[in-house]
């Protein structure tokens, strides 16, 4: 399968936030993508938030192109038998089981036997959903960060049936994406930054929940700690920069005190049972105004594209390019 982005008509199904931060960095990567709404709702936005998306990425220089261009290069539909010609096919609807399996059946109807069908989840294993499909050689998982057209964070998973050569294809097609990926050859549930990020939020809930701190404290700490070094380097990166000996003495003490709680935390659990659904409806952790809520989604988006730059300039070999130019010299 060919490697040039032009050559391959991409699908992407499902329109919501992440479909549409999907789709834009599909068209500015080069593809076309045919976008299907499996919802009549995705397209009362989606057209609006893919063109917002081209726009400020124009605004930023991330892409030269205006909105107009890629969408001569973009179909927004309600009918799957578009897809026909895709090459791939992303999956980005709710995390229910039973409309994944619907959306696999309609999309496998029409796509070729050798196309490459992929998941978004972030909560359902790959082994699990490639069972619901005709041919779960040919799917994996694509697990991206929102907004996926300025991060570079993508997770390849392969299921228990995932023919490998093809998930090393997308690994590889990936990088044109613009994308630092990590290629999962074996499936977990989580898979890898899920694992890190929800071991986190545990602990971040039992520090509020029992009084050593304020939900105020535990985002201040992240930002001003995890939040300095981790666009630069992760979690093993760290301990070699910062040394190693220090968390071996450290685990040994403070390994058995963390928390190791199986139950969702009572205080999302309350939030969400209120209907809280954060700044999309000005109720979550914190107390929002409409218009605060509204500043901090601008605030996030003005962010995704200032983060994006600083991090361009420290790429995973960022030492390895510092070393050849010194050969050079």
């Amino acid at each position: 399968m060919s490697n040039e982005t032009n050559e391959i008509t991409v699908g992407v199904v499902g329109l919501g936030l992440m479909g549409c931060s999907i789709t834009a960095c599909l068209l500015m990567a080069g593809h076309n993508v045919v976008a299907v709404a499996p919802v009549s709702a995705d397209l009362l936005h989606a057209e609006n938030r893919i063109k917002e998306h081209l726009r400020k990425s124009q605004e930023e220089g991330l892409t030269m192109k205006s909105p107009d261009f890629y969408f001569k290069h973009l179909v927004i539909t309600e009918d799957y038998s578009a897809l026909h010609d895709c090459k791939l096919v992303i999956e980005c609807t709710l995390e229910n089981l039973e409309i994944k399996k619907n959306v696999y059946a309609k999309v496998e109807s029409v796509i070729s036997p050798q196309a490459i069908l992929v998941s978004n989840t972030s909560a359902i294993p790959i082994s699990i959903l490639q069972q619901q499909t005709k041919h779960p050689d040919r799917f994996f998982g694509l697990h991206w960060a929102e907004p996926s057209h300025t991060t570079r964070f993508l997770e390849v998973i392969c299921g228990e049936q995932s023919d490998i050569t093809k998930g090393e294809y997308l690994y590889e097609l990936s990088h044109k994406w613009g994308k630092e990926p990590t290629l999962v050859r074996k499936d977990i549930r989580g898979f890898i930054t899920n694992r890190l990020m929800y071991a986190l939020y545990r602990e971040a809930f039992y520090l509020v929940e029992n009084g050593y701190a304020t939900v105020e404290d535990v985002d201040r700490a992240c930002r001003n700690n995890a939040g300095y070094w981790m666009t630069l380097v992760g979690a093993f990166r760290w301990m070699d920069l910062t040394g190693v000996q220090a968390y071996h003495n450290v685990m040994k003490d403070l390994f058995p005190t963390l928390s190791n709680s199986t139950d969702v935390p009572k205080l999302i659990d309350d939030i969400v049972k209120d209907g809280g659904r954060g700044v999309a409806n000005a109720k979550g952790f914190y107390n929002y105004t409409e218009e605060e809520a509204r500043l901090w989604e601008q605030t996030f988006t003005e962010f995704s594209y200032e983060i994006r730059k600083l991090a361009l300039k420290y790429p995973a070999d960022v030492v390895k390019k510092k070393l050849a130019e010194k050969e050079k010299s």
